[in-house]
């Protein structure tokens, strides 16, 4: 009897060993993605608290094609490199510029969006042309690529009176709006968005810091994921989703070739 009990007992431990590996395989793995939550609007938080935003929703769409749970961890857009190689996240997808100098830290997908460093200021600053920012305070968010489009333009750069740098682009157009700054250097999509939404009277002059593209990011070495990403992104944009996407933010399609 004793015999038969411990057989029973272990069908048991057996069958319930089995419904937990199901349900463990059931579950998606997890996919944590690096970004600046105060990114509109590519990536910020909405007015009950949640992430929002273009990135979002492809990553989202992307995450549902590769099979895993996006989940969206924000992070200190100045220290990502490290974010990235220390594995505190999977993937940067948040308007990340791609350079020649984060080619070395990060593997990239294709571009997914050309941008233009634009300049942003008050009608009656003053400032028409990038000459004009001579003697001039301007701001911009801490480790972006707006800073390095700024230190490439030598004959601007040594004329600035200051550069003052921000955790996000927010807090410089409000330093902009008070007179702190006399303009701001950001991502175009970014500015457009701010002021639409904002209903601000700032101006883009055409005079820019250069075109440039976003890609999205994993560490060194994590082809697997890099050709995965891809993929999702290549099948995306054949299927019109990453259009559809794109239009419910901007209206147009803003997707690169």
């Amino acid at each position: 009897m004793k015999k038969f009990t411990a057989i029973c007992l272990a069908a048991l431990m057996m069958l319930g060993m089995g419904a937990c590996g199901t349900k463990d395989a059931d579950k998606k793995e997890q996919l944590i993605i690096g970004l600046d939550d105060q990114f509109p609007p590519m990536g910020f938080r909405d007015n009950a608290g949640e992430i929002v935003g273009f990135d979002i929703d492809l990553a989202k769409e992307a995450c549902e094609r590769m099979g895993y749970e996006p989940v969206f961890q924000p992070i200190e857009w100045s220290t990502k490199e490290l974010e990235l190689s220390t594995d505190k996240v999977d993937v940067l997808w948040n308007g990340l510029t791609i350079t020649d100098a984060r080619k070395e830290a990060m593997l990239f997908t294709a571009p997914y969006i050309q941008n233009v460093q634009v300049i942003v200021t008050k009608p009656d600053s003053g400032i028409a042309t990038k000459a004009d920012l001579a003697g001039k305070t301007i701001g911009l968010q801490a480790g972006s690529s707006a800073l390095d489009a700024v230190e490439a333009d030598a004959d601007t750069f040594v004329t600035f009176a200051a550069i003052n740098e921000y955790e996000n682009n927010v807090l410089a157009f409000t330093d902009l709006s008070i007179g702190r700054v006399d303009a701001v250097v950001v991502d175009s999509i970014v500015a457009l968005y701010y002021i639409l939404e904002n209903d601000s009277d700032f101006i883009v002059l055409e005079e820019n810091f250069g075109d440039e593209d976003y890609g999205v990011a994993v560490k060194l070495g994590r082809t697997d994921l890099i050709d995965a990403l891809q993929s999702a992104l290549d099948d995306m944009v054949a299927d019109g989703t990453a259009a559809e996407i794109s239009n419910n933010w901007f209206n147009r399609n803003i997707m690169a070739d």
